[in-house]
């Protein structure tokens, strides 16, 4: 009996854990993106590997083609929330994928037929930060559309887990690509992978998604961020979110060259550094989508201690494979934190504001990245990479102490303020 109970436990368990997956819409918007996200972190790995080929090894360089791959999205994502709480979501996601394909094909083409320069990879990162100031809100806010309100925190969590199932194969898969054929054809298999998205999207029953009342009047952003400096519980997650995007979430910087510069490996093992991270981050958000509610304060900010430790041992790392362990604790807390900071900024927002709530989210996360990678680039160019994850890590360590300090603190003089009335009534 014993037996028989833990296996229905545990099928009950995995039953839940995958519970928005019964969604058709939902279930068909994962696998397109299965076949995407692997494409993109196929194309992360080639990309890297192909500006230091082409720059002799500058972090400088690489820092550059981040920076113009995430200013789009510093200086438009706004305007992309914006968008997506006054269009059909469903239409704005086709046309992103759809640009993503063309942009993707004319770079293959580039690689193939070995015109490629540094300024075209420069060119193709612009345009495609472009698209994502659009794709990205528009997505993160689609996703309550597929599934409802109270499946929202499961299908974010798995969102994260099929994200990070494509970050451990991608990688992999392009390093081995990218050894054995070269970037030209793994180039060409991205652009194939952003049709699946386009595919999956259009095979949905327009009639079961769950369509939130599109903004009245002219859905201005100002609306949006008075809305969120009105909310301190908003504005705490955020402020972390920024600071450790702009210090701490620089790997795609710092992994290629801890890979080239310090472990002199080859392009199959830098995929394996990536696909340690993600391997991680895949646990953490298998872990996440047990959450059915918004997370305490407390939760976003114990998570940001977490990541900022696990990062900082990223720069001690002696070796390759303590390396591969410490990204693999890194990913995990990561994605942990990034996933309760998400939960507690969207599943507090008022559904009619939620494109641009998330638009300010993303905008602090990935927008902060080109100021954060000429910093962290700048500092490993001069020094090394190892300093550069270390500024990294203990920066984000740091913040995050403060916000802890702070919670605290906030939490006192509140209960001290209930006392008081307690006691003044009383009297």
């Amino acid at each position: 009996m014993t037996v028989k109970r833990e296996k229905t436990l545990v099928g009950k368990a995995f039953t839940s854990m995958f519970r928005s997956m019964r969604v058709r819409n939902y279930r068909l918007f994962a696998t397109g993106q299965v076949v995407s996200v692997s494409g993109t972190w196929m194309m992360v790995v080639v990309q890297d590997w192909l500006v230091l080929d082409l720059s002799g090894n500058s972090a400088i360089a690489l820092a550059t083609v981040t920076s113009l791959q995430f200013t789009p999205i510093l200086l438009l994502t706004l305007l992309g929330g914006r968008l997506a709480d006054r269009l059909d979501k469903r239409t704005l996601l086709t046309v992103s994928n759809a640009a993503s394909t063309g942009l993707a094909l004319i770079l293959a083409i580039l690689v193939l037929t070995g015109i490629v320069r540094l300024g075209h990879v420069y060119v193709f990162a612009s345009c495609l930060g472009l698209v994502s100031a659009v794709e990205v809100p528009t997505r993160m806010s689609f996703v309550q559309e597929m599934v409802g309100p109270q499946l929202l925190p499961n299908a974010s969590a798995l969102s994260a887990a099929y994200f990070n199932t494509a970050r451990v194969a991608g990688p992999a898969l392009g390093g081995l690509l990218l050894a054995s054929v070269g970037p030209g054809p793994v180039v060409l298999l991205n652009a194939a992978s952003f049709l699946a998205t386009v595919a999956v999207l259009r095979m949905m029953r327009s009639d079961e998604l769950h369509r939130t009342a599109l903004s009245p009047g002219r859905a201005r952003i100002v609306d949006g961020l008075r809305y969120v400096a009105s909310r301190p519980d908003l504005v705490l997650p955020l402020s972390l979110v920024a600071a450790i995007g702009l210090f701490g979430m620089n790997f795609e910087l710092t992994l290629p060259l801890l890979a080239k510069t310090v472990f002199e490996t080859s392009p199959a093992a830098f995929g394996l550094l990536t696909t340690a991270m993600a391997a991680g981050s895949l646990l953490g958000a298998l872990v996440t989508t047990t959450r059915s509610g918004r997370p305490a304060q407390g939760v976003v900010v114990g998570s940001a201690v977490a990541f900022g430790a696990t990062a900082t041992l990223v720069g001690w790392a002696p070796t390759f494979t303590a390396a591969m362990g410490t990204l693999f604790l890194t990913g995990f807390t990561s994605l942990y934190f990034s996933q309760a900071a998400n939960h507690r900024v969207q599943l507090g927002s008022d559904p009619t504001l939620r494109g641009r709530v998330m638009a300010l989210h993303t905008v602090v996360f990935l927008g902060t990245t080109p100021l954060g990678a000429l910093i962290i680039g700048g500092i490993s160019d001069a020094y090394s990479v190892r300093a550069g994850l270390y500024t990294g890590g203990l920066v984000s360590l740091a913040t995050a102490a403060v916000a802890a300090i702070s919670t605290k603190l906030h939490h006192r003089r509140r209960h001290n303020q209930a006392t008081h009335r307690f006691e003044h009534t009383e009297g």
